[in-house]
């Protein structure tokens, strides 16, 4: 089957295609999708420029119905967008149908928000004087998204992008488009007038590249990789005129494992954080950071929980750990498997999986003698990786945790509300979990990092709004 980009409400094809392959099972081809050229880009943004007026102008209710009418859909169709998702990106069913389901409530979450707008009056110091502040929306902004959660990631871009009165061109990753192809679909049967959301399929080296340079684009929020996101950062204050960024870039994400920790806690939670989803999560536990009174223990209990994890098909109920998403990532995988082994780490696991099918099956890999200035603790893999460095201490352990490029998420495992609240307080990341896996955030309090794992505004929750609008301060004489 043949899917074309989507603009002002009209399918667009492009003289070329891609292939989206089911990564479970190779022989499997989900979809032709468009390839989508800097003319078809350029034609999605006058469309969406043609759009916003009218859009901006709508009442916050109108907005509210169509996001709302949107969420309704999407909960209801939860088992046929998980399962779509699943079958292109390569998480479990169970995985998918929850993403699918984040989808739905993120939508219901900005419906609310396009009547919570608000804004405020003040007295001005100077007598006789008003101020009022509100916020208004952009225009048109441009959405890249990755292909790790292709429907959860473009819904928490799009809808308060839209609850904000902006209008949207979104790209999505190249090798996991169909969960937004049938996402915009959605929208479409929602209300959303033809022109306010476009979808363009394509390359990010043409069709993101398009969007940056664009002289219309207002901003641009993006999540994926740090040095793309570097280049788009430079893009984006290079136009004329400067368009507003948000970066979003990925994670080296400690989990900080201490002797008085309850043994079974921690271990399912290195367990979730560090394997579930196949490893692909920017806030995955890739570094288990564990003092040494622990840590045997620690180390033999989660070697024989990750063994036992069953790992194939995504659309077979008892698998727990899907495919790699790709050949690409699949060699990148294999490779830091192997590098690990030659910087002297002691490697348990991380082999390559028969199934039944053909597909990016790869056991779950855990390292341990290893140290911080490894190349399997320093950057980051996107897999099912871990590696295990041991500690003293809780000041050594805050010491290595914090001794990262990256600042997305981090945890502790720890009975001590002494060392948890520590923690919290000298994390250098963005989000602390105290007892819980590190990934695994709600869809309404903000998301991000710091240092190179985000640039710009949070996203999700009410703080999206920071992104999503601009700030108008008007003064009145009386």
């Amino acid at each position: 089957m043949e899917f074309d980009s989507i603009i002002n409400g009209d399918f667009v094809a492009s003289a070329e295609r891609s292939q989206n392959i089911n990564p479970s099972d190779l022989s499997d081809v989900v979809g032709l999708f468009a390839r989508a050229d800097r003319a078809v880009t350029n034609q999605a943004i006058e469309a969406a420029a043609e759009a916003f007026p009218s859009w901006s102008a709508t009442t916050p209710q109108l907005r509210h119905d169509i996001l709302k009418r949107a969420s309704d859909l999407i909960l209801q169709r939860v088992d046929t967008l998980g399962r779509a998702l699943s079958r292109e990106e390569g998480k479990t069913l169970a995985e998918g149908m929850g993403e699918a389901t984040r989808a739905g409530q993120v939508f219901a979450f900005f419906a609310g928000e396009c009547l919570r707008a608000g804004g405020e009056q003040l007295p001005s110091t100077r007598p006789g004087v008003g101020v009022t502040i509100t916020r208004e929306a952009l225009g048109v902004v441009g959405l890249i998204t990755p292909w790790n959660f292709p429907i959860a990631i473009p819904a928490w871009k799009i809808a308060p992008a839209l609850a904000w009165g902006n209008t949207v061109v979104l790209k999505p990753a190249e090798i996991a488009p169909h969960s937004a192809w049938l996402l915009v679909q959605i929208l479409a049967e929602a209300g959303l007038p033809k022109g306010v959301l476009n979808l363009v399929l394509g390359k990010g080296s043409v069709v993101g590249e398009a969007l940056v340079e664009h002289p219309k684009v207002a901003a641009i929020s993006f999540t994926g990789s740090v040095n793309t996101g570097r280049r788009i950062a430079q893009g984006c204050t290079a136009a004329l005129p400067m368009k507003k960024v948000q970066l979003e870039m990925g994670g080296k994400n400690p989990l900080v494992v201490l002797d008085d920790a309850d043994l079974d806690l921690a271990v399912e939670a290195a367990l979730n954080g560090a394997f579930y989803s196949t490893g692909q999560r920017c806030t995955a536990s890739s570094r288990l950071i564990v003092t040494k009174g622990i840590h045997d223990a620690f180390v033999a209990r989660l070697s024989e929980r990750m063994q036992a994890l069953v790992v194939g098909h995504a659309l077979d109920a008892k698998t727990q750990i899907g495919p790699v998403v790709d050949q690409n990532q699949f060699e990148i995988d294999l490779g830091y498997i192997a590098r690990g082994t030659d910087e002297g780490a002691r490697l348990i696991g991380g082999e390559v999986v028969k199934a039944e099918t053909e597909g990016y099956f790869l056991r779950p890999a855990l390292f341990t003698e290893a140290d911080n200035a490894m190349a399997i603790a320093r950057e980051e893999i996107f897999g099912p990786v871990a590696c295990v460095i041991a500690v003293d201490d809780f000041e050594s352990a805050m010491e290595v945790a914090n001794d990262t490029d990256f600042g997305l998420s981090s945890g502790i495992c720890t009975t001590s509300l002494k060392y948890a609240e520590a923690f919290k307080r000298r994390s250098g990341a963005g989000m602390a979990m105290v007892n819980l896996p590190t990934a695994g955030v709600d869809y309404h309090v903000p998301f991000g990092g710091r240092k190179g794992s985000s640039y710009g505004s949070r996203e999700q929750g009410t703080y999206a709004r920071d992104f999503y609008s601009a700030v108008k301060t008007a003064y009145t004489l009386a």
